[in-house]
């Protein structure tokens, strides 16, 4: 299914789209711009011998949208000749080294090959406004709007592909390891036996104690560690053949309910009972920008930050229209004497309980993952097309911007915690289309604070407690951030700069609402805030969300470096434009 603008581009079209209009948004190269037209530019800018232009347009906070039809190139720039650069050409030109462009090219060629076998092989479905959650979790196979390798999948065949990805929607059973308990370190709700009768059923774990015993095992000695059957294959290593051969580690084989992947690839969801956990397990590949190994530091520290976050959503009655999908449990593989964070304690072997989004909708509630709201169905129509009409277009706007955005900005303001609320982590809750309630998750790694800015620091989790790790960290290199401007960025990055802003081209191109009468809106939903608290006036103004520029941070840039530190640039305000 298209993103805006994107039906009759091929895969290979899309991925160079998507680069060209990173390249231009975080300025990795210097770029002039002229207006051609209306609300249209011509880009231009050199890279190596190349003079390359495009034409498009500057959207939102900055976002740069192109017509990827009109990118040439030529090596003079008086040159009246223009070629049409191939994604190659571009490659060849980026600035960066070698090493670096080898790996880009690598996972561009992967999300091409992914992208090319849905087209071959996935059903053409009309329209998914139909779909139920579960559903609609495999067929939004578009992929991340921004990041060009948006389908990566480092490590994948095709066959993986279609047995693991979520969008050709195979069931699968996961992999059972029962390990040395002193290999392990666990944290979770209930003893382990009432723990894993109630995960399992009684069948199954009584199925798994039997292959157990077999090996003359039983769970006083050895705890039970689930992974997914492809990370089985890809963790064929000395350290673990060894902890085989000593019996640290026994491979019970596959059984179990059958699960499916979920847009992430890594959580899966339960097909056998929906109402059970959703389980993220650790698999060693390159997807968007990130590798999908889990934080070795975040296993086991999971539980104790969501029933932090569950806290506050509970004795705020603000935050009523707020659920919390809790991560409630966490096992990580270190065996003794090996430090967190290094192999094999690094994070390919461990698991995540969540809370499942169906365990939590009240009758009559439907939900979608909410990057669902920027699609466009095969009809033409957005995905949002049906509610729109039945509601209009700025009513239901309203509505969702008080759902979706009031409890995040809410949990920032007031309690100063920032989530990162982009497309994938949130949930929209609603009853016949109408915004009802907002799910947030995955806690674990998205969430962070300033210690002045906390509003309520004794309901803090006791770090150092949790993990080592922790223990006189800087700032900056987990949950807790040096400056509150640092909250600004990952809650306005994620909700705004590269979420709603899909949203608000998509329905500027289908609607015709330009985007500034949508941030207009959004603007109105923070300043109705403001009033309905002005008890909070002080703690707003920290945050100065409301400047003319605002610093987001530079994913391109950080690629093409190969940094393992954040880059950020410079991005155009809209809120405050709107406001003027």
């Amino acid at each position: 299914m298209p993103l805006p603008k994107m039906a009759c581009l091929s895969p290979e079209l899309r991925v160079l789209r998507q680069l060209i209009e990173a390249l231009l948004f975080e300025a990795c190269v210097s770029v002039t711009r002229e207006e051609v037209a209306a609300q249209t530019c011509c880009f231009r800018w050199q890279m190596r011998e190349h003079y390359y232009s495009v034409e498009g347009r500057e959207g939102a906070f900055g976002r740069i949208r192109i017509d990827i039809a009109s990118l040439k190139f030529r090596l003079n720039p008086q040159a009246s000749d223009f070629n049409k650069p191939t994604l190659t050409d571009v490659m060849q030109d980026l600035p960066t080294s070698f090493r670096v462009k080898t790996a880009m090219d690598d996972e561009f060629q992967q999300t091409i090959a992914l992208c090319l076998w849905n087209t071959q092989y996935l059903p053409m479905v009309l329209s998914r406004r139909c779909c139920d959650y579960s559903q609609l979790e495999t067929s939004l196979d578009e992929g991340h709007p921004y990041h060009p390798s948006f389908k990566a999948r480092t490590g994948f065949s095709l066959d993986d592909h279609q047995s693991y990805g979520p969008e050709a929607g195979q069931t699968f059973s996961l992999r059972w390891l029962a390990v040395k308990q002193s290999y392990l370190n666990v944290q979770l709700p209930l003893d382990p036996v009432s723990f894993w009768l109630q995960e399992l059923g009684e069948r199954h774990w009584h199925q798994l104690t039997q292959l157990l015993a077999q090996h003359q095992g039983d769970w006083q000695s050895y705890g039970l560690v689930p992974i997914h059957p492809w990370q089985w294959q890809q963790l064929q290593q000395a350290w673990l053949l060894d902890a085989q051969r000593n019996k640290s580690v026994i491979d019970l084989g596959e059984l179990g309910d059958a699960y499916r992947a979920t847009q992430s690839v890594r959580t899966l969801m339960n097909v056998s009972d929906p109402l059970k956990a959703h389980i993220k397990l650790p698999m060693n590949m390159v997807n968007t920008s990130s590798r999908r190994t889990l934080e070795p530091h975040s296993i086991c520290s999971a539980p104790a930050i969501s029933e932090w976050i569950a806290n506050i959503v509970a004795s705020d009655p603000e935050l009523t229209h707020l659920v919390a999908l809790k991560e409630y449990a966490g096992i990580h593989f270190q065996p003794p004497e090996c430090a967190l964070n290094q192999a094999p304690a690094d994070g390919q072997l461990g698991v995540i309980f969540r809370e499942s989004v169906q365990s939590q909708l009240a009758p009559n509630q439907q939900a979608i993952p909410f990057n669902a709201l920027m699609m466009i169905e095969r009809d033409g129509l957005p995905f949002i097309s049906d509610w729109v009409e039945k509601y209009g277009l700025a009513t239901w706007l309203i509505r969702l911007f008080e759902v979706a955005i009031t409890p995040v900005w809410h949990m920032l303001v007031k309690h100063g915690v920032a989530l990162e609320a982009h497309g994938q982590n949130m949930v929209l809750v609603h009853q016949d289309g109408w915004p009802e309630r907002l799910m947030v998750r995955d806690f674990h790694e998205s969430v962070e604070y300033h210690a002045d800015f906390l509003a309520d620091p004794t309901q803090l989790p006791d770090f150092p407690e949790l993990s080592p790790l922790y223990q006189d960290a800087p700032p900056d290199l987990y949950y807790e951030m040096s400056s509150v401007e640092l909250l600004r960025e990952l809650v306005m990055d994620t909700l705004f700069v590269f979420n709603l802003t899909e949203v608000s081209y998509l329905i500027e191109t289908h609607y015709h609402f330009e985007e500034s009468a949508f941030w207009a809106l959004v603007n109105q939903c923070l300043k109705r805030y403001a009033i309905q608290h002005p008890e909070l006036a002080t703690r707003l103004a920290c945050l100065h969300y409301d400047t003319t520029h605002i610093m987001t941070e530079s994913l391109m840039t950080r690629k093409l470096a190969a940094s393992r530190d954040e880059c950020h640039h410079a991005i155009p305000n809209i809120l405050t434009l709107c406001d003027k």
